[in-house]
């Protein structure tokens, strides 16, 4: 027996759920789960790297590089075949909003995906603050591009209640 799929974070719903060319063949649609969706914008839009996109939906690199060959593999069947493709389903769960703290007041706030980076901190205006990741970890992620002291290493990777204090 197969083990169960872990729910998946997805950040961005899509405009349109269906996408049917003007010639579309008579057949059956390609269904896109919301997660291969979510796998094709990170790796392919926001052009992340694997374990990047990986820690963005809350699972494992291995199983992100099967979602997102899985999604290329439909797209390009739909595309090639003339073939309805179908946004639905999957075993996902939206995330609507984006969590920050301060490294000098430890002030937490929140704002919606897709909102851009915020300045400051909204609370004391200092502009080393980090993001605080679904696992409780705050900072970058290891991607070296932060705005904070020392651009992003110096509390990456520490849970939150370590680094949220003053440094």
């Amino acid at each position: 027996m197969p083990r169960p799929v872990h729910c998946r974070r997805v950040a961005h719903q899509p405009g349109s759920a269906r996408f049917e060319p003007a010639d579309a063949a008579a057949g059956p649609e390609v269904i896109l789960g919301l997660d291969e969706l979510e796998a094709l914008r990170l790796a392919d839009l926001e052009g992340l790297y694997q374990e990047q996109a990986a820690d963005e939906m809350g699972v494992s690199r291995p199983t992100f590089g099967r979602i997102v060959a899985s999604a290329r593999r439909k797209v390009a069947d739909a595309l090639v075949n003339r073939k309805v493709l179908r946004v639905a389903g999957g075993n996902v769960r939206m995330t609507t909003e984006r969590e920050f703290v301060c490294a000098e007041c430890a002030h937490r706030w929140a704002l919606p995906c897709g909102t851009g980076r915020p300045a400051e901190c909204p609370a004391c205006h200092a502009a080393t603050f980090h993001r605080v990741h679904a696992d409780g970890t705050v900072g970058c992620g290891g991607r070296q591009h932060g705005r904070g002291k020392g651009h992003g290493r110096g509390h990456c990777g520490r849970p939150a209640a370590e680094s949220a204090g003053t440094p």
